[in-house]
């Protein structure tokens, strides 16, 4: 891809950074890309910027956050002025500006979960970190070093979002297993599930949490079905391993992605590396071989 790849604003656990490389493992061209997990949807934005699919299905069981989406996506200068008068008036509390973000957190949390409040939510609290409770109520904090990404920042990211997606998506809240019956021939499907060290218990990081056994087995449909797919699932850092590998049975290809230097080992003084992995279907695998020979051949060029 070319230029840099837009976003709406900051998600922990976005793939943004790591979309080049997941790319590389994708057709050139497909009909229509689904998402079942799709966080702020960077997989969606990358594959409509470098044009290899013209249709999108954009799910999450967070429904606040598939609202948000929809909107930016859909009807963008609607959520641009909501979100510029909603964080002006933060200013309106002096140096208690943090008390503002407590404030939308909980009428968000009462029910007033429209894309402006979700917005704001993650662009004024702690690294763009979605936090659930026990009761489901989002229970993140703000940054208080600052007041969240500017208006004339949102204006830009949700404009070019907007450019690259608009009339191309249908939107939803579906169990991913819902999703994966939905899927047809000609589908390209990327997964990018709940952490799979939290998957078997409630985690505040999710809504809700995804079985290990339970996944792998649903993975069968899209086998049966014939739809390709990719899931970034487990990794490593520091030569440790965390997760379980997808079942041998399902015929993927694993593939190992630099995700660059782990800020929590940095925290730690430590160097160290963290590779996520991404498991390839096995109608994908020529794509693995032509990005092996083409990474062998700059290495013998130089």
């Amino acid at each position: 891809m070319n230029g840099k790849t837009p976003h709406i604003v900051q998600y922990q656990g976005s793939k943004r950074i790591l979309a080049p490389q997941i790319l590389q493992y994708m057709p050139k061209r497909f009909d229509r890309l689904v998402e079942p997990f799709s966080g702020m949807a960077a997989i969606s934005i990358a594959v409509a910027k470098d044009k290899r699919a013209d249709r999108f299905l954009i799910n999450d069981i967070n429904l606040p956050l598939v609202k948000l989406l929809e909107t930016a996506i859909e009807t963008p200068s609607v959520l641009i002025d909501k979100y510029a008068k909603l964080w002006n008036e933060q200013f309106n509390y002096g140096d208690n500006h943090a008390q503002h973000f407590y404030e939308v957190r909980e009428r968000f949390n009462s029910g007033d979960d429209s894309p402006e409040n979700m917005l704001y939510l993650l662009a004024r609290c702690v690294k763009g970190s979605v936090r659930y409770g026990k009761d489901g109520k989002f229970n993140q904090s703000p940054d208080k070093r600052r007041h969240g990404t500017n208006p004339k920042n949102i204006h830009a990211n949700v404009s070019a979002v907007s450019f690259l997606l608009k009339g191309k998506c249908s939107f939803s809240s579906a169990d991913y297993k819902e999703v994966f019956e939905r899927t047809r021939s000609g589908d390209l499907v990327y997964m990018d599930p709940p952490y799979q060290g939290v998957t078997n218990a409630r985690d505040n990081r999710y809504l809700s949490g995804v079985p290990f056994d339970e996944f792998a087995a649903a993975i069968e449909v899209l086998n049966r079905k014939g739809v390709d797919y990719l899931v970034s699932y487990d990794g490593e850092c520091g030569g440790k391993e965390y997760g379980d590998e997808l079942p041998r049975e399902l015929g993927c290809k694993k593939i190992l992605l630099n995700a660059g230097l782990s800020s929590q080992a940095t925290l730690l003084g430590k160097r160290e590396t963290t590779f996520e992995a991404l498991y390839i279907s096995r109608n994908l695998l020529p794509y693995v071989d032509a990005v092996l020979h083409r990474s062998r051949m700059m290495e013998f060029a130089t």
